[in-house]
């Protein structure tokens, strides 16, 4: 019997192998970001561990794909559920875009940590917005709507064993290869020629939705490995002569803890693509939709943690925009001039705690606790207090690994594959989604990723207070 995460492990390699094949620079990313892994790790040592071990980190991929109706999302939640992985996270691309990005998106992951270690493998899942009337007025969206409901993008034998593959937690080997087989070829990029009217259609209004609804199957979009050290990476890929996008996703290079995600990405290739003419004639044509990214991870955050970080977000964007020239923000020496990136590192520097001591302490960040095994065994008593335990040798604080995304980011790797903005008429009232509607288009929860965090910590809080003989920890809560 093959098991859920064996499944996932399979699936994300095979995708891999896949991906590879139809866009060599990504094999590229892959082996780059193998190199600096390696080097980091012999720079750093155990270090280069901290948030993950480099067999996990290696080995360890998201995936991206685009959906266009509640029922194909709904049917993604299968297959996924058949891998052990669950809807975590609601995002608002639409709203975190300058440009026409009309999808709302979350992530399906494993959410246990032992799952999570033997494979993290995750697929950022975006669906189109057809009843917003910024991007889609009401004729547009009735031929959008009719042409998405007269298409198949999972065939009934693979849902069927993705159904079988969740109630059950495992398929017989010869069930499973077939699940596999059926699976990845879900993600292949068709061959099948493409209206090219109702492509430029769609075009118009957003390249993310001609994507999606104009063509009649559904692809990996992009597939990303993780780094130990993205500005390494950027600059090797640059060396290479790989286009990348103009700048690293997410929160700056600085000199205190990593946090939450930084993200880029090579600029979408011109891929080969068979367009279908208006009289029916058939051209060979190129488009320009897919494209490799890459990711480094931090630490997860608490609401606070991230509160914060999206003030300073705003805070960079604000001063920036005094001085788009690049000169000088308000609150530097006359005549010093930094760019964006250099404001954000003093902007954290200054309001973000530079040790993980003190980001727990602040309750701005995720950790598990653990009793340390040399713990003091002079026959005092422990402190009852989590910052005492830390501080005396009592206890160990290992950071949370930050598992999902930041929309703005996301939003922002979408926008620098883009060749144009496309169109969206914000006279219009945007069309309302939230988690809890997409919960019900896919009649299952879409979890909150805090409360896993939140839950991971406490758990690991309870843990200690029973191992100390603890009735109370402060600092617990």
């Amino acid at each position: 019997m093959i098991s859920q995460w064996q499944l996932r492990a399979a699936f994300a390699a095979r995708l891999s192998d896949m991906y590879g094949r139809e866009v060599p620079a990504y094999t590229t990313l892959v082996d780059v970001s193998r190199e600096v892994n390696e080097d980091v790790l012999r720079a750093q040592g155990g270090d280069a561990e901290r948030l993950g071990s480099i067999s996990r980190v290696t080995a360890e991929r998201h995936g991206a794909i685009r959906v266009g109706t509640p029922a194909e999302l709904a049917q993604v939640a299968r297959v996924f559920g058949a891998l052990g992985m669950r809807p975590v996270g609601f995002y608002d691309l639409r709203e975190a875009a300058a440009s026409a990005v009309p999808v709302v998106s979350t992530a399906f992951r494993p959410v246990d940590g032992e799952e999570l270690a033997r494979n993290p493998f995750r697929v950022f899942t975006s669906m189109l917005t057809p009843a917003d009337p910024r991007f889609f007025d009401a004729g547009l969206r009735a031929r959008l709507e009719t042409f998405l409901a007269g298409r198949e993008l999972f065939p009934p034998e693979l849902l069927a064993l993705a159904d079988r593959a969740e109630a059950e937690r495992e398929l017989p080997e010869e069930d499973a290869e077939r699940f596999l087989q059926l699976a990845v070829a879900a993600f292949e990029l068709s061959a099948e020629p493409i209206d090219r009217a109702w492509y430029e259609t769609l075009e118009r209004v957003s390249a993310v939705a001609a994507d999606i609804g104009g063509v009649r199957s559904t692809h990996i979009n992009h597939l990303t490995p993780r780094v130990l050290d993205i500005d390494e990476l950027y600059r090797r890929m640059t060396e290479r002569g790989i286009e990348m996008i103009d700048t690293i996703q997410g929160p700056p290079r600085w000199q205190g803890p990593d946090l939450l995600l930084r993200q880029t990405s090579f600029r979408a290739l011109a891929e080969p693509r068979a367009l279908r003419a208006p009289d029916g004639s058939v051209t060979k044509g190129a488009l320009r939709v897919r494209f490799g990214e890459v990711e480094a991870r931090g630490i997860a955050v608490t609401r606070e943690g991230r509160a914060r970080y999206d003030r300073l977000l705003t805070l960079v964007d604000q001063q920036t925009a005094l001085h788009p020239d690049g000169g000088p923000p308000a609150r530097a020496k006359p005549g010093v001039g930094e760019d964006r990136a250099e404001l954000a590192r003093a902007l954290w520097a200054e309001h973000i705690p530079g040790t993980e001591h003190d980001l727990a302490a602040q309750g701005l960040a995720y950790f598990t606790y653990s009793v340390v095994p040399d713990r003091p065994r002079n026959g005092s008593r422990p402190p009852t207090t989590l910052t005492d335990l830390v501080a005396q040798g009592w206890v160990r604080a290992d950071p949370i690994v930050y598992e999902d995304f930041l929309p703005r980011s996301a939003a922002g790797i979408f926008q620098s594959n883009l060749t144009d903005a496309g169109s969206r008429d914000n006279d219009q009232q945007g069309a309302a989604y939230d988690s809890d509607w997409l919960s019900g288009a896919i009649d299952r929860e879409v979890l909150d990723p805090y409360a896993l965090y939140e839950r991971q910590q406490n758990d690991s809080l309870a843990q200690v207070a029973r191992e100390l003989h603890l009735t109370t920890l402060k600092g617990a809560s």
